[in-house]
């Protein structure tokens, strides 16, 4: 289904790339790839001081911890809430690695705008579309369709290690004819104008799996007193986000706000967050492929040539290498939610377990690039102390760490048993990013699989790769490090076979969270692998095996595996890729397409 839109060109927006085609006059277009780029000509050249959704009217707001106004309304002519509800029901959401990439110009630009006023409406209605009934998945759905700007915010329930917005927790206590809500919660994202509340609230006075279910709120419908708005808090990070405090006392709503059944919310919190743990990651890639952006402009600024120091070419190229990983990983798990829904949430918990790290760490190698630059709070660079600001705040923290282990230290001893080394290799398609997969549907989303088929491919890869040793010393050099990767594999398989049979007894041993994160990061190795052997030849970098040697040889280090030297030529190659890139005004994602600027 179209929508006919009407969005605002933005003023004075430097040259960008082509308007995509559209199906009718107006209307956004219906392929992904070109609706991300409809977005990114949208919104224009981010250095153009004159653009008002530029970099300099974002920081400008930033530092004056205002939303920037202007890009939310462009965005709302643009409708973009429409990509968050499911086709079925008049939106455009169906597949989730288009919906990342779709959402990637705004992330590119602006984090907090991301995320204030973009996916959390999606992390809020996804367990209306998971469980909801008719009434609420269609009354949620022309919310956020009714005029592009509904939005729906979430109320966590409390998780272990939490952060400010983690903290504290909703009450549920059955009535006659419904519920009585109690409790607070000082930081909620855009508590002041959220249209609808999903509210994860304890309804059981013990803990377990049956311990919370999930209301759906609207707060314009609660008894008079029975909600309070708390005043704004101000954050460290994502200042120009709206976040405050809600406080419900003794406050009556109907049965029929109930999302699924009572006891729902632990399971559909874990279903649901497999969607969030690879979007996240998937698009905040998006900011920290500007953040590489801002150290090559440092890098290159008054050089021969246009050419990096020598002493920066190993950061450049690494970070490029890792940022081609991080979003393989990504995009491979978003693909893993539409063609594996059963056992998905595996590759879920990987990504987010291991690609906020990566990526800080990525950030903190650019500041040496960047120098004195990185302080700078100018249009130029001021967009680098942005992002490292906002990341923590963004969700990338350790409360989400600690929940994805909780999702796989539980699965190692099964995965070990049963599962590594005699699963067969998923489809082709899963790394194909050209290739469709069906639309995601949120009921089918469980966690019943117990297949691993990124370490099949791990395996499989390694095994073709050992026929290309001949080719040359970069073929030989990737090869080496396929079978690091399954020699670790097979001393992870021995070690998680051991664990404890008692999930409660491995949960409480230290050992189980140092083999989660080295498994998590034997599966970005294999996404890699997978996404480098997919290459369908129309992207000659991608299919050649520099940026996958480099990739595979940093995770290596990371991991501790025995890693061979660099063959030559493999850092230059990645970094002239991103130096072309970056002058011809090409995104440093696996997808390589033209943005604005």
């Amino acid at each position: 289904m179209t929508e006919t839109l009407t969005p605002r060109a933005p003023a004075a927006a430097g040259a960008g790339p082509p308007a995509p085609p559209r199906t009718a006059a107006g209307e956004a277009p219906l392929d992904g790839a070109e609706r991300a780029a409809w977005i990114e000509a949208l919104l224009g050249d981010p250095d153009d001081p004159h653009n008002p959704h530029g970099y300099r009217c974002l920081l400008d707001a930033d530092d004056r911890r205002r939303v920037p106004e202007a890009t939310e309304e462009l965005l709302t002519d643009a409708r973009l809430t429409a990509e968050f509800v499911p086709r079925e029901l008049g939106g455009r959401l169906a597949r989730p690695d288009v919906l990342a990439r779709v959402l990637r110009p705004v992330f590119r630009r602006d984090v907090a705008l991301g995320f204030g006023y973009g996916i959390t409406s999606l992390f809020g209605a996804s367990a209306v579309w998971a469980a909801g009934d008719d009434r609420q998945r269609a009354r949620t759905a022309a919310l956020l369709l009714d005029g592009g700007g509904g939005r729906v915010t979430i109320l966590h329930h409390e998780l272990a290690h939490a952060n400010a917005i983690l903290r504290d927790e909703f009450t549920a206590r059955s009535a006659p004819g419904g519920f009585v809500l109690g409790g607070r919660k000082d930081v909620v994202i855009n508590a002041d104008r959220a249209d609808a509340f999903v509210m994860y609230a304890r309804t059981a006075t013990s803990a377990g799996p049956r311990s919370h279910s999930v209301l759906l709120l609207d707060p314009e419908r609660l008894p008079p007193g029975g909600l309070r708005r708390l005043q704004r808090v101000p954050t460290p990070g994502m200042r120009g986000s709206r976040f405050a405090g809600l406080e419900f006392t003794d406050s009556r709503v109907r049965a029929d706000t109930l999302v699924g059944e009572v006891g729902d919310g632990v399971s559909l919190a874990l279903r649901t967050f497999m969607v969030n743990r690879c979007l996240i990651p998937g698009t905040v890639v998006a900011g920290v492929d500007s953040a590489l952006r801002f150290a090559v402009r440092a890098a290159t600024a008054g050089r021969p040539a246009g050419q990096p120091a020598r002493r920066h070419h190993t950061v450049l190229a690494g970070v490029f290498a890792d940022l081609l990983a991080c979003d393989s990983m990504a995009v491979t798990g978003l693909r893993a939610l539409s063609l594996l829904p059963d056992s998905a949430h595996l590759m879920a918990a990987a990504v987010k377990l291991t690609m906020p790290d990566l990526l800080r760490e990525d950030l903190e190698e650019l500041a040496t690039v960047l120098g004195f630059h990185g302080y700078d709070r100018g249009p130029l660079y001021g967009g680098f102390q942005k992002l490292v600001r906002d990341l923590p705040v963004a969700g990338l923290g350790h409360a989400g760490s600690a929940a994805c282990q909780a999702v796989l230290i539980p699965q190692l001893r099964t995965l070990a048993r049963t599962s590594w080394f005699r699963t067969e290799e998923p489809t082709a398609r899963l790394f194909l990013l050209s290739a469709p997969v069906p639309a995601l549907d949120y009921r089918k989303l469980t966690l019943s699989g117990s297949d691993d088929v990124l370490t099949a491919t791990l395996v499989g890869a390694g095994e073709r790769l050992g026929a290309l040793r001949p080719t040359g010393p970069q073929w030989a050099a990737l090869a080496d490090l396929a079978d690091a990767f399954v020699q670790e594999m097979r001393a992870l398989r021995e070690q998680c076979a051991a664990l404890p049979e008692s999930v409660r007894a491995t949960l409480a041993d230290p050992r189980a969270c140092a083999l989660a994160d080295r498994y998590a990061l034997v599966l970005a190795a294999a996404a890699c692998l997978g996404v480098w052997q997919g290459q369908d030849g129309t992207d000659s970098f991608l299919s050649q095996p520099a940026w996958a040697v480099l990739a595979l040889s940093r995770i290596g280090r990371r991991l501790g595996v025995p890693v061979p030297e660099l063959p030559d030529g493999v850092t230059e190659s990645v970094l002239s890729e991103a130096l072309l890139r970056f002058r011809e005004g090409r995104s440093l994602d696996v997808y390589d397409t033209r943005i604005a600027g």
